[in-house]
């Protein structure tokens, strides 16, 4: 069988194989890419400045807000200690000015505790009616918690037990008497002495029975009970 001499066709010219096509259009496709970016940043460059400046600003602003709450808290804490010492100290004309400035200036957690100060300082100094004028000012407060309303309103009807209406002052202790109440047994205390003094004595006795009969009351409010209940006897 004769053998087919196959001769070799004429070479192919060089040219760019698939991987150079590949990176041609790799190359202008981040030509195009970088073009388009230029073009967005020449037009809205200046909203991206201006977002980030707020940023900055915004936290800029922020963190010395921080501070300055920080310093004044700082300041209040300090002025709050030293008018408690001077109370301390039987300077009550002193403490109550404090106490004043802070419950009209400091931040808000002291100015509750401020007027309640003022308020005691006030009574101290035989200023009985400006005590409780602080006192009730706050027991109506809406912004004041309601366990701090609670409690002025029992200072109150305490610097009122030997001069205010017995039966009014007894009715605004009863919610705070209640079961479960956080000042009910002293405000319990405060009704057995109004009861005594309306001439009431089985309601003072019951009163002042059940809290020294009461393992939950604290030790000294069942030792006063039990010493009143000898004093108004049988």
């Amino acid at each position: 069988m004769a053998r087919t001499n196959v001769m070799p066709g004429p070479a192919r010219p060089a040219g760019p194989g698939d991987s150079d096509l590949a990176d041609i259009f790799d190359e202008i496709e981040e030509d195009l890419r970088k073009e388009r970016a230029k073009r967005l940043w020449d037009r809205y460059g200046w909203i991206v400045l201006l977002v980030a400046g707020g940023v900055v600003l915004g936290v800029a602003g922020w963190r010395g807000w921080q501070w300055y709450e920080h310093r004044q808290a700082t300041e209040a804490a300090e002025r709050f200690l030293a008018a408690a010492s001077a109370a301390d100290r039987g300077e009550a004309a002193s403490a109550a000015a404090t106490f004043a400035e802070l419950s009209r200036g400091a931040p808000a957690g002291y100015r509750v505790f401020a007027r309640l100060r003022e308020a005691g300082a006030r009574a101290r100094l035989g200023e009985t009616a400006e005590a409780v004028a602080l006192y009730e000012t706050l027991a109506r407060d809406a912004a004041v918690p309601p366990l701090y309303r609670d409690l002025a309103t029992l200072l109150a009807v305490m610097h009122q037990t030997d001069s205010g209406d017995p039966r009014a002052l007894a009715d605004r202790l009863a919610p705070l008497a209640a079961e479960g109440a956080a000042f009910r047994f002293s405000a319990m205390e405060l009704q057995a002495v109004l009861a005594e003094r309306r001439g009431d004595r089985a309601e003072a006795r019951r009163l002042l029975q059940a809290l020294a009969q009461d393992g939950a009351a604290p030790e000294g409010v069942r030792r006063r009970a039990g010493e009143m209940l000898g004093a108004i006897g049988s």
